[in-house]
């Protein structure tokens, strides 16, 4: 999806174990997560020359990145995120963008949790159905696509029943 652009930003990349399939698209990946020790793990990994990334500690809680990028994603950071404090979250991910940037955002589902593991629901503190995940994403970007997965199936189709959420945001509102 982001196939082309020339500046990426990953929120919450943990051991950026992913991220390297982004950089075979795209022209350079900054990844970032909070934990320095992911940050540490993940730069001892990539120090060959055929994975260069820029990963940073950054918690985009405390603010935007100083620069803007192409294009952003976060996968499976939103259900982390406390409900009183989504829309900075969000905030901060749409102002590390250009004003015509992209921005995927993925979370489990709502519906998910009712087979999620005790361990998993303890983390899981903001899982939303589709609606409610669009119309968050809504209050940052005038454009917003959402699309289910199940298994290994991205789909537009009835997202009650998915157990994964993507939602696609382009044109950032400010």
């Amino acid at each position: 999806m982001f196939g082309g652009k020339k500046r990426v930003l990953e929120i919450g990349c943990a051991d950026a174990f992913g991220t390297r399939l982004v950089m075979q698209e795209v022209g350079q990946v900054t990844a970032t997560d909070f934990d320095p020790v992911f940050i540490q793990d993940a730069m001892a990994r990539m120090q060959s020359d055929a994975w260069p990334c820029d990963c940073r500690v950054h918690n985009i809680m405390d603010g935007p990145l100083a620069e803007n990028f192409d294009a952003a994603y976060s996968l499976d950071v939103f259900e982390h995120i406390q409900p009183a404090v989504e829309q900075r979250f969000v905030r901060n991910i749409a102002e590390s963008v250009s004003k015509n940037g992209v921005v995927i955002i993925g979370s489990p589902s709502l519906q998910s949790q009712t087979y999620a593991s005790k361990g998993s629901k303890e983390g899981h503190v903001n899982c939303k159905d589709g609606k409610e995940l669009k119309r968050v994403m809504e209050q940052h970007f005038d454009n917003v696509f959402l699309f289910s997965m199940n298994d290994e199936v991205v789909h537009t189709g009835f997202h009650p029943m998915a157990h994964y959420l993507i939602t696609l945001c382009a044109g950032r509102k400010y």
